[in-house]
C-alpha cells in the first residue's frame, strides 16, 4: 500500500505539472495522509457533516467592509482581510527566494486571519450540510478575534470588550440547534492567542468571552490554547504559503528538502524592551556574536510584519532556527520555519509540544530540539555546542520528518481542499466533528 502511494504521488504530479520531480528523501511512512476524494462525501464523512450559522453580517462580514477599524494605529488590516483572508499577493518580494512556478502560492498573510480562511473553506466543504437537523456540528463563523481586537490597545473599558460578545451568544443561544445538547455540539475559531478571551479581573487583559455562560460547553479551535481547558484546541497559526494543488505541496517539499543550508541555525525575531530579561534580546546578542554559524533577522519594530523575503530565506539557509516564545508562549515564526525545512529548536515546553496535537508529531525530538531557557540564561548551556553535538545523519532524519509535517500546518487557496493531502484545516475539522461526535 505504502508503494503504491509513493508511485501515485510521483506520477499525480509529473502528469499535473509537466516537469520533472524527483522524489525527495523522505521515508514512506512519513510521506503526507491522502484523504479520500471530495467528490464521495460518503466516505469522507463519516465522522458527521457540518452546519454553518448564517450570523447577522455584524459578526463577521461587516467587520471585513469595515477593516480600517480593526487597527487603531493603521490600516493595514484592509490589505490583510483580502483574498479571503490570505493578504496581499507576495510573488513580487519573493520571486528570488521560492521558485518561480510556486510564488503566486505566496501572500503577506496576517497571523490573526484563521477566522476568515476557516470560514471561506468551511463554507465549500464537502462535509457540509444545510440541513441542521442531519448535522453533527454546528460552526459559529464570528470573527471573535478581529471584534476584541479593536479594543485590546486603546483606552476602551470593559463593556466595550465584551459587547460584541455578549450579542453574538445572545443571539446563538436564540437558534433552535442550540437547546439540542446545550452547545456541546457547537464550534468556534479564535483568531488570536486564547488569552484575548480570558480576562480576570476588573482591570485584566482582553475580554471575558471565554467565561461567559454561553461558551461553557463550545468547543474552540483557538492558534494558542490554554493547556488546562480541554474545550481549547490548538491549531497551526496561518502563514504566507498556501498551496493551490497537490503539485504545489510536493514541489514545495521537494524544493527545502535539497536546498543548499550553509548555517548551523538561525534567529529571527525583536527585541521585547518591557519585558524584564527579555530572552529574545539575549538571542539576538548571541547570534550575532555566533556569526560564523547563526544567521540573524532582527525584527525590532514592524520590518518583519506578516514575514519578510529575509526570513524566509534565512530559514531555508539554516538547519536549525531558534524558536524562544513570543508575547506569548506561542508564535507564528514556529510553523514559518517548519514550512521553511528548518529544524525548531525551543526554548519552553508550552511553545508547540502541549499545543498543537493534532498537527505535530507526538515524539518531540523527532522532529525538533529543546534547550531549557533557564539553563541558556545562566550559562550553563551553550545553544551552539548543543546543536554542534547532532550528526549530519541525525540533522537529515530530523529535516525528513520537518518535511513530512508540513502539508498538515498550511491552509490551502481552493476552498474545496487540495486534490488528496489533508491541510490543516481538513484536519482541524475531521478532528472537531470526531471529537463531538464521540
Amino acid at each position: 500500500m505504502i508503494l503504491l502511494l509513493q508511485i501515485y504521488y510521483c506520477v499525480h504530479y509529473f502528469f499535473i505539472s509537466n516537469v520533472h520531480l524527483s522524489l525527495f528523501s523522505i521515508s514512506p511512512q512519513q510521506l503526507p495522509s491522502p484523504k479520500t476524494s471530495t467528490h464521495n462525501s460518503s466516505n469522507l464523512c463519516l465522522s458527521g457533516k457540518v452546519y454553518v450559522y448564517d450570523l447577522p453580517p455584524m459578526f463577521n462580514k461587516e467587520l471585513l467592509d469595515n477593516c480600517s477599524s480593526l487597527d487603531p494605529w493603521s490600516p493595514r488590516y484592509c490589505d490583510a482581510v483580502l483574498n479571503g483572508g490570505f493578504g496581499l499577493k507576495a510573488a513580487t518580494q519573493l520571486a528570488e527566494v521560492v521558485p518561480e512556478s510556486l510564488a503566486p502560492a505566496w501572500y503577506w498573510t496576517d497571523q490573526f486571519m484563521l477566522e476568515v480562511i476557516f470560514h471561506n473553506r468551511v463554507l465549500k466543504h464537502a462535509c457540509r450540510t444545510l440541513e441542521p437537523e442531519s448535522a453533527t456540528a454546528f460552526y459559529i463563523p464570528f470573527y471573535a478575534g478581529l471584534a476584541v481586537g479593536r479594543y485590546l490597545f486603546t483606552n476602551y473599558d470593559n463593556k466595550a470588550r465584551d459587547s460584541d460578545c455578549e450579542m453574538l451568544l445572545r443571539w446563538v443561544q436564540e437558534q433552535p440547534h442550540w437547546k439540542r445538547s446545550n452547545g456541546s455540539d457547537h464550534f468556534i475559531t479564535l483568531g488570536r492567542m486564547v488569552w484575548d478571551f480570558r480576562r480576570s479581573g476588573e482591570n485584566g487583559w482582553g475580554s471575558s468571552l471565554v467565561y461567559m455562560e454561553g461558551m461553557r460547553n463550545i468547543q474552540r479551535l483557538v492558534i494558542e490554547r490554554s493547556p488546562w481547558d480541554p474545550l481549547d484546541v490548538g491549531v497551526p497559526y496561518p502563514t504566507g504559503f498556501h498551496p493551490r494543488s497537490d503539485a504545489d505541496v510536493l514541489q514545495w517539499q521537494d524544493y527545502v528538502s535539497t536546498h543548499k543550508r550553509t548555517s548551523l541555525f538561525c534567529f529571527a525575531g525583536g527585541t521585547r524592551g518591557a519585558f524584564k530579561n527579555d530572552f529574545r534580546g539575549y538571542l539576538l546578542s548571541y547570534c550575532k556574536n555566533e556569526s560564523d554559524s547563526c544567521r540573524v533577522v532582527d525584527c525590532s519594530g514592524t520590518r518583519c510584519y506578516n514575514g519578510a523575503s529575509a526570513i524566509l530565506d534565512t530559514f531555508l539557509g539554516s538547519d536549525f532556527c531558534l524558536q524562544p516564545r513570543g508575547d506569548t508562549y506561542t508564535r507564528r515564526s514556529v510553523f514559518d520555519c517548519i514550512v521553511a525545512g528548518s529544524i525548531p529548536v525551543f526554548f519552553w515546553e508550552r511553545t508547540a509540544y502541549d499545543q498543537y496535537e493534532w498537527f505535530l508529531p507526538g515524539e518531540p525530538t523527532s522532529y525538533s530540539v529543546f534547550i531549557d531557557n533557564n539553563a541558556v540564561k545562566n550559562g550553563s548551556v551553550s545553544i551552539r555546542n548543543v546543536l554542534e553535538k547532532y550528526s549530519r545523519e541525525e540533522i537529515r532524519k530530523m529535516r525528513e520528518r520537518v518535511i513530512s509535517i508540513i502539508p498538515q500546518i498550511l491552509y490551502a487557496t481552493p476552498q474545496e481542499g487540495l486534490e488528496t493531502i489533508k491541510d490543516a484545516f481538513d484536519v482541524a475539522i475531521e478532528g472537531v466533528l470526531r471529537r463531538i461526535k464521540k
